[in-house]
């Protein structure tokens, strides 16, 4: 029986340009840590993709480039805004914590993993920001969101312009930015104008090893160079990493790969429509199944996680760049079967 892994895009192999990319770099007697062709072509590369000056350093993973984006943005008596289901709120171990060196995250909830300026300020309506509280310094959102939805650029823009009105810095986790650009078919810069900090996200998306931590307040580079080194996120054969980087803004496979994993998102979301908990508008879907319907999935060869409540009999199903079409058409089949 074929194993069909829909648990994670985590799990999904590093692309061909990404494999490639580093073994052509394997052999290079280049300077060590960013002094190396491709750690120096990265600013100016992210520069193009954005239309505003920005700097790019690459780090091993999507919670090390958010914590410290945010540790950028953030006093250690500070407090970022973020939603209840935020990954930097429920799966990064306090990581954001951590490299704050203690800044607090506050919890704002909203309907499909989404922020909104009026959920903002009912959710921070007791939160005093005397001298005896921690100070909002930043709003983070997810890109998309942990429900598998999109924020519309002017969403994000309204997001902004009630940070900017409080005083406060902006950050953005996009772990799946690609595949909320593949979505929208906007320009990425329509999603970052009003952003300090992007956590860019390539491991999900066909990377091997590298996410990116895209600084737009360059008033901030040599804090964020300096908190990079500290946090062991510099290695001394940078061009690994940038490589890859670079291989997946070439010729737009981050978003090949991403529009792959969307359309096979889609196909099964038309088999469960009426029992999609969110909109389906990235790679992810939450379903509502039917009572034993986990179990035969599962005896199917299916692999996915539950999700929400413990019996609530909803699963989280996760397309990948790489996922076979076969599969995917198996899984919509058994999930149209009920």
């Amino acid at each position: 029986m074929a194993i069909c892994n829909f648990m994670s895009d985590n799990a999904a192999a590093a692309c061909p340009e990404v494999v490639e990319a580093v073994i052509k770099a394997a052999p290079a007697q280049a300077a060590g840590y960013d002094g190396d062709d491709w750690s120096r072509q990265l600013d100016a590369r992210f520069t193009d993709l954005f239309g505003r000056p920005c700097m790019a350093l690459p780090v091993g993973t999507g919670t090390a480039a958010n914590a410290l984006a945010l540790a950028c943005l953030v006093p250690a008596w500070g407090a970022i805004a973020c939603h209840p289901e935020a990954h930097i709120q429920v799966d990064e171990c306090g990581a954001p914590e951590f490299f704050t060196s203690g800044a607090k995250l506050l919890l704002c909830p909203g309907a499909n993993g989404k922020l909104t300026p009026e959920g903002l300020s009912a959710g921070l309506a007791s939160h005093r920001g005397d001298v005896h509280q921690v100070q909002l310094a930043a709003l983070s959102i997810t890109q998309a969101t942990e429900c598998g939805t999109v924020y519309q650029p002017d969403e994000v823009a309204a997001l902004a312009a009630h940070a900017r009105a409080q005083g406060w810095r902006m950050h953005m986790d996009g772990a799946r930015f690609a595949n909320a650009v593949a979505h929208l078919a906007c320009e990425p810069a329509a999603m970052a104008c009003d952003l300090d900090a992007l956590s860019f996200g390539c491991i999900k998306n066909g990377g091997l090893s590298a996410e990116a931590i895209v600084l737009f307040d360059l008033a901030l580079a040599d804090q964020l160079r300096w908190r990079r080194k500290r946090a062991g996120q510099m290695p001394s054969k940078g061009r690994f990493n940038a490589a890859q980087i670079i291989a997946m803004l070439d010729d737009d496979v981050w978003l090949r790969n991403a529009r792959a994993a969307n359309a096979g998102a889609q196909h099964l979301a038309a088999a469960v429509h009426d029992r999609l908990l969110y909109p389906v508008e990235a790679n992810e879907l939450f379903v509502q199944l039917r009572p034993g319907e986990a179990d035969r999935l599962r005896a199917e060869g299916f692999q996915f996680y539950d999700w929400g409540a413990v019996g609530s009999d909803e699963a989280r199903l996760v397309v990948s760049w790489d996922t076979p079409a076969a599969a995917v058409e198996q899984l919509a089949r058994a999930l149209a079967a009920g």
